[in-house]
């Protein structure tokens, strides 16, 4: 869990809280303010699980790469050179 999903949380939560004062005063106003933040928290966790996501999928990943970086300096060299090349060559368009 990252910052973004429990801010996220407590916005949401505060909208809701928002909402239901607005609802039992009757104030439309502050109904519409609660269901907005409520909106916004959503918005702001779903940002932030898509965030831990992404860091729980991409972070071995890249952790793996630096690693045959670091055992094996030629064949990356070679490697990049290669995807280098077919890079270029599909630009192109060969």
């Amino acid at each position: 869990m990252n910052t973004d999903t429990i801010d996220g949380a407590a916005t949401n939560f505060g909208g809701k809280v928002k909402e239901g004062i607005g609802t039992a005063m009757g104030d439309k106003t502050m109904q519409a303010e609660g269901k907005g933040e409520q909106w916004s928290g959503k918005t702001q966790k779903a940002f932030g699980d898509a965030k831990t996501s992404i860091d729980q999928t991409v972070r071995p990943l890249i952790d793996q790469a630096r690693q045959f970086v670091k055992d094996r300096p030629y064949a990356s060299a070679a490697l990049g050179g290669v995807l280098g090349i077919a890079l270029l060559n599909t630009l192109r368009g060969k």
